[in-house]
């Protein structure tokens, strides 16, 4: 009742929208869908009404949800920089819906524009897995639609009739600290951390090839603001990760680009293609754990700093996805945020890797 389809091309013409639906559809032998969630790469960004109705005239469904994004990608490939459409065709007793009144526990896909992130929105009712339409800038004319048409808000949630659905979360670190309290902290930059100097705590602990770079990384290094009980926050992913924004000798502190309180507990981590691909593992075991089924098809968002650039050329979150379920149909983009369900509430992360795995109720 579900398959996906991508296509490209060389210049961003409707066309390729028709092609990824079509694609889609000829795997299910159906003439027309439902819905369709529909995943368009930048090139369409400032103007993908066109590729809207013609995904709409190929499909013979009003039902168009998705959002543009720096890159787009199915169980059939990924496409980065280049005119692309990815499409996932729900048909049978399955459809997606607009949610307009979710109720708490609702599993909801949640899109957002870079110009619409709305923390009020994010922290609404339902249970939210989804991500930013953007690219690593944080900015651009990236542009979220619902009902075939772009959304003027900017931002859409959906809900998944007829299915069970859990949603999971992949971090991608190595942890270097164990859990510690933020004891002194001046505005964006911690201070010290259980009382030794945050700077002097975090290069002791950085493996010795990142100490013998002739400059820190700091693109790779992360504060991790931990949620709830810090014995188990790590084992069960309840921490957000902030980035580092400088380190400052003179005084032994580090800059962060969120403000951490005193009291707070944090870790330093490391970003590692090793330590990804083995969360991504493990997220997707213990996700379908909470299912308990297997999965029939799945919906993903990752960070544009965690695709294939970040694996070396191939993306081994998705080559993970592919091998535990090498029949499922997904879909996903490369976004620049994550929202997914954390701790009791819905979060707005990054670097990270969101999904929702589902199985149908009928």
């Amino acid at each position: 009742m579900i398959a996906t389809g991508i296509a490209t091309g060389k210049t961003a013409d409707p066309a390729i929208a028709a092609q990824a639906v079509a694609n889609a559809m000829n795997k299910l032998g159906i003439s027309h869908a439902n819905s369709v969630l529909l995943f368009l790469s930048d090139a369409f960004a400032r103007d993908p009404q066109p590729a809207l109705l013609a995904a709409s005239r190929q499909s013979q469904c009003m039902q168009i949800s998705g959002c543009s994004a720096a890159g787009i990608f199915t169980e059939q490939d990924w496409v980065l920089d280049a005119p692309a459409a990815a499409a996932m065709v729900f048909s049978g007793n399955l459809h997606l819906n607009t949610a307009h009144t979710p109720k708490a526990d609702d599993t909801l896909l949640a899109l957002t524009a870079p110009n619409a992130i709305n923390h009020h929105w994010i922290k609404s009712p339902g249970q939210r897995f989804g991500g930013v339409a953007g690219d690593a800038t944080g900015s651009g004319l990236y542009k979220v639609w619902n009902n075939s048409k772009v959304n003027p808000a900017g931002h859409c949630e959906l809900s998944l009739p007829n299915t069970t659905g859990a949603i999971g979360l992949s971090h991608g670190i190595r942890a270097l600290t164990a859990p510690v309290t933020v004891t002194a902290s001046n505005g964006y930059d911690v201070l010290s951390l259980g009382r030794q100097y945050a700077l002097n705590l975090l290069a002791r602990e950085l493996p010795l090839e990142i100490r013998e770079l002739p400059r820190l990384p700091i693109h790779l290094i992360m504060a991790a603001e931990i949620y709830g009980d810090p014995d188990t926050a790590l084992m069960d992913g309840r921490y957000r990760l902030i980035p580092v924004i400088a380190t400052n000798p003179d005084d032994s502190s580090v800059t962060l680009a969120s403000r951490l309180a005193v009291g707070s507990q944090m870790f330093w981590a490391i970003r590692q293609p090793l330590a990804a691909e083995r969360s991504m593992r493990v997220a997707l075991d213990r996700t379908e754990q909470i299912l308990a089924h297997t999965p029939q098809f799945a919906i993903v968002t990752s960070s544009s700093g965690r695709g294939p650039s970040f694996y070396g050329g191939v993306d081994k979150d998705i080559a993970v996805i592919q091998n535990n379920y090498p029949a499922m149909p997904f879909i996903g983009f490369y976004g620049n945020g994550e929202i997914c369900w954390l701790n009791d509430s819905n979060q707005l992360l990054e670097y990270a890797t969101v999904f929702g795995l589902f199985h149908y109720d009928i």
